[in-house]
């Protein structure tokens, strides 16, 4: 799947362009093809395929904000202005006029918009497999409105049908139970239509167990424990494992590992720039955890953003094996490895291991937007959590969640638990910290489970829980919309 590009597909305009002098107009031909006549032969569902997959790279910000808006990261970078909007939202005073909040509005509705196109058309053209694309099509879909709800709360709901200009003055914010049941609904058909596995050459498509595990983790969200349960079984079931090797999961070779049940794809074959971050088709993310002005081994440099706090690190214990692959200690590594760096805006002294760049990729420029690294969207070990948590706190059984928290407490190098109830629910939560540090989780866990305020330096109760909808998306459609509360 890395190695496919999306071909763009844009709209056929007839200009009609009046002479200042007559009645006299020429006709302007656009040489691309017009979308309404595409979608002639299954190459074509498979291109526009290719460019629904492609805005998942884009979600480089979520990942990096799913951090930094919790207690594990500071926002980083060089002063207390690059990239102020990363900053606001790390000190938590962001407001409507957000740039980052509206990239990730802007580009997950491009990617919902880029799965209904297909869908809009999924009558026009029959071919062997047809239901394969159009599970991946929903599959993604579902993936894009996810995000979207999770940020946003309740968002416009477009099904089968690309938002085009104008459409913003008709759609209205929807309720987010009914964006959730369109989710499920779009999951479950995935789920039962998408292959186990691919060949390797379609490597990064979405699987039955990607959509098994998603639903899931939607159930999960709206605390259906039964559903999320019963979801999360069919995963664990196969072929899906922990791996031995917990360090191997973040390094190139343990890509599309056994532990991985859906994982962005990246590459560094393609060149980057700052004009157009999203076009990227590396992990923006990369470059910007990466440790600043770095000369030695294994890494490379990058802009010091999203750093571990102290309060992350030693969230961890001296026999947990996982503390040292999610956490890099800069001043002990250079002191080990005579490696120099400098020192960054709100320097701890420690980076996010997992996603920092490293050496041994092509270096396409722009090098700090074009690392290969790929995003472990849904690991294994994520759903085992996630599964013990329904069990818990759905009073499903507390030994089934033991057993599945304590597979991944084992392979940590942790002894197991013999906790229940209430108790058992901190240890889930701690677990949950200490497995997914630096994966963008950690904020929505904090906030779905009602403990964002006790733990993130000032978070209001009944604002912080989702993030403003971009005033500009409001004013677009003719200040009609409601704001989030407390925005």
């Amino acid at each position: 799947m890395k190695e496919l590009r999306i071909k763009p597909i844009l709209l056929l305009f007839i200009y009609m362009m009046v002479s200042s002098c007559s009645d006299d107009f020429v006709d302007v031909e656009s040489p691309d093809q017009n979308s309404e006549d595409f979608f002639n032969n299954e190459g074509d569902y498979q291109d526009a395929l290719i460019g629904a997959y492609d805005l998942l790279q884009a979600s480089y910000i979520n990942v990096m904000l799913g951090e930094i808006a919790s207690d594990n990261t500071l926002a980083g970078g060089e002063s207390a202005t690059d990239v102020i909007g990363i900053q606001e939202i790390d000190d938590m005073i962001h407001t409507p006029v957000n740039q980052q909040l509206r990239d990730i509005w802007s580009w997950m509705y491009a990617g919902t918009n880029r799965a209904n196109y297909i869908l809009e058309f999924q009558d026009k053209t029959d071919f062997q497999g047809k239901n394969i694309v159009l599970a991946q099509a929903r599959f993604l879909r579902a993936y894009y409105y996810f995000e979207l709800v999770k940020w946003f709360g309740d968002v416009p709901l477009s099904v089968d049908k690309r938002i085009q200009f104008g459409d913003q003055f008709e759609l209205e914010r929807t309720p987010k139970a009914e964006v959730y049941a369109q989710i499920e609904q779009d999951l479950i058909y995935a789920s039962e239509n998408l292959p186990v596995s691919w060949e390797e050459a379609e490597t990064g498509r979405a699987t039955k167990g990607a959509a098994q595990a998603l639903l899931g983790k939607a159930y999960l969200y709206q605390e259906k424990w039964t559903e999320a349960a019963n979801a999360f079984e069919l995963v664990i079931a196969g072929p899906y494992d922990l791996v031995t090797d917990y360090e191997s999961i973040f390094e190139q070779e343990g890509e599309n590992n056994i532990e991985s049940v859906f994982e962005v794809q990246y590459t560094d074959k393609e060149g980057a720039g700052f004009g157009c971050l999203q076009c990227s088709e590396g992990n923006v993310a990369v470059g910007f955890n990466g440790i600043r002005n770095y000369s030695g081994p294994k890494f490379d440099s990058g802009f010091s953003f999203n750093v571990p706090t102290q309060k992350a690190v030693d969230f961890y214990t001296d026999e947990d094996i996982r503390k040292d692959v999610a956490i890099l200690d800069i001043e002990a590594w250079a002191a080990e490895t005579g490696a120099t760096f400098a020192k960054g805006y709100e320097h701890t002294g420690y980076y996010n291991r997992k996603y920092i760049a490293r050496q041994g990729d092509l270096n396409t420029g722009d090098a700090n937007l074009t690392n290969p690294n790929n995003y472990r969207s849904i690991r294994f070990a994520d759903v085992l959590l996630m599964a013990a948590e329904a069990y818990n706190r759905g009073g499903l059984g507390d030994a089934v969640a033991l057993r599945y928290l304590n597979r991944v407490r084992t392979r940590a190098g942790l002894e197991e638990t013999n906790a229940n109830g209430s108790e058992l629910t901190e240890v889930i939560y701690n677990e949950r910290r200490l497995e997914l540090l630096g994966e963008g989780h950690h904020f929505f866990d904090l906030v779905r489970t009602g403990r964002a305020s006790q733990e993130i330096s000032g978070f209001v109760s009944g604002k912080h829980e989702l993030f403003p909808i971009p005033s500009i998306e409001i004013e677009l459609a003719g200040n009609r919309w409601a704001q989030n509360p407390g925005y």
